[in-house]
């Protein structure tokens, strides 16, 4: 190597270090932006130039230092990872999160839930069969038993709005998703063309990654990359992302509580085709959205068909018992509430009677201020009611404290799991922090290391600059 040549040499080290420099400080200024995956500079050394024959030099130095590019510190198998655990924590905070707000709605046990209603109902029932001969005691039952259909119908609301909320949730959800997949494709565009041209894309990478793991946990995707630095998103299966080819998403369904119609998701370009989903937030909505199906259905559907399912059972019960029953003037066969056939629990229901002369509490032909009637009504809340065979009659006190039981139940398992499933995707995502986060310590030894490798590049270039000079401008003069 010429001295020349080790001119050269010296600078292709100060350009290596300069560019350690700026990318250390790249580091520091993104030290807490989020999605930011730090970097480092990776260089290799420049081999000799061979060369034979009459003036070969033999051994010679290399020729100095070249910079390959900038390295995304990145793992494929975290990021895959948080892909994963974000996808089912997903799923699970959705379903959590409206059972849990269904569950509230009960307020149960309590004295604003409907089970203390009921006991205020079928005590008020009993108070009567003792104190027919006065109107105050009828007054107290009607008014007990207005406010018990208006709970009644305001529970039922609850669950409406529940599901109108999720509902309104999913379109927003889906709007993101055709938003994040339109943009993840044209960032494929500009990393492809950037890498093709030799240029580095590691911060249009760190924004595809953050829309990749968006789309996961909305969707359950997986993320397949290839040669070309482009990425493939994958739905169940079917391409969302296909280079630079965004598919877009619909929703086919009721915008009101359903009444047996599913709700589905279809690809806007061939809407014969259903999306499926595996996990993720969008896939939770939909459980929860579907329709009542014998206890397998959509939850919120599944509760408003346990709500019309009480209220119906309510009305057959009591008037069942009630109808045997005299009024003070001989009138029987009557009703005590008005039921309608749908959706009886949202304000389907109704009281007949409207005074104490319209109660119809007497046996026959056991007096004007009988109240056989108003006790067997009472002992049909206590669970002591019968029918003509002698089996007993199941009290609606009974069936709505099984649909507590069961609300509470589920809503608390789904708690767990979502607990379980935020802990897991927590730590997938601390994980992949540790491993691409800035370390600022780090980034300080790396700042002194490439300080001091350009003050020896240029100290370098100090020395083979006098060596030339002396060659150029003294050779030739001693003995002068």
């Amino acid at each position: 190597m010429s001295t020349f040549g080790g001119l050269n040499t010296a600078y292709t080290g100060l350009v290596a270090a300069r560019q350690g420099l700026n990318v250390v400080g790249q580091n520091i200024a993104n030290a807490n932006t989020d999605g930011y995956t730090r970097q480092r500079i990776s260089t290799s050394a420049i081999g000799a130039t061979a060369s034979t024959g009459v003036f070969s030099q033999g051994a010679r130095v290399g020729e100095g230092v070249a910079m390959d590019g900038i390295a995304r510190l990145a793992s494929a198998q975290l990021d895959a990872r948080v892909r994963a655990t974000a996808a089912t924590a997903g799923y699970t905070a959705v379903r959590a999160n409206s059972l849990a707000s269904v569950e509230d709605s009960l307020n149960e046990p309590g004295e604003d839930g409907i089970s203390a209603k009921l006991d205020e109902f079928w005590a008020g029932w009993q108070t009567l069969a003792n104190g027919t001969d006065t109107a105050a005691p009828a007054a107290l039952l009607l008014g007990t038993a207005g406010e018990l259909l208006t709970q009644i119908s305001e529970g039922y609301q609850a669950v409406s709005d529940e599901w109108s909320a999720v509902r309104s949730d999913l379109n927003n959800m889906v709007s993101e998703l055709n938003g994040a997949a339109t943009q993840v494709a044209a960032l494929n565009v500009q990393i492809r063309q950037t890498l093709a041209t030799g240029g580095t894309a590691n911060e249009l990478l760190d924004h595809r990654s953050a829309l990749t793991t968006t789309i996961a946990a909305l969707t359950g995707a997986t993320v397949t990359e290839q040669a070309d630095g482009t990425v493939n998103v994958l739905v169940g299966g079917n391409a969302l992302v296909s280079g630079s080819i965004a598919h877009q998403i619909g929703i086919e369904g009721s915008r009101v509580m359903p009444d047996g119609q599913p709700m589905k998701l279809v690809w806007s370009d061939n809407a014969s085709t259903p999306v499926t989903m595996d996990g993720g937030e969008i896939a939770g909505a939909l459980s929860l959205l579907g329709p009542a199906n014998d206890g397998s259905g959509g939850a919120l559907a599944e509760a408003a068909a346990s709500y019309n399912a009480f209220a119906s059972e309510l009305a057959t019960k009591v008037n069942a018992i009630y109808s045997t029953g005299y009024t003070q003037s001989g009138e029987t066969g009557k009703a005590f509430f008005a039921v309608s056939l749908v959706a009886p629990a949202a304000q389907g229901l109704s009281i007949v009677p409207t005074a104490s002369a319209d109660m119809a509490v007497a046996a026959q032909n056991a007096g004007a201020y009988d109240g056989s009637i108003a006790d067997a009504i009472a002992q049909l809340g206590a669970g002591f009611a019968a029918n003509a065979d002698g089996s007993a009659i199941v009290s609606p006190s009974t069936t709505w404290s099984d649909f507590v039981t069961k609300t509470g139940v589920l809503t608390q398992t789904e708690l767990q799991s979502a607990a379980l499933a935020s802990s897991t995707a927590s730590g997938a995502a601390n994980q992949q922090l540790a491993n691409s986060s800035v370390d600022l310590d780090e980034e300080n030894v790396n700042l002194l290391m490439f300080q001091h490798a350009y003050q020896g590049a240029a100290r370098m270039m100090t020395a083979v600059d006098e060596m030339l000079d002396t060659l150029i401008n003294r050779t030739g003069l001693v003995g002068r």
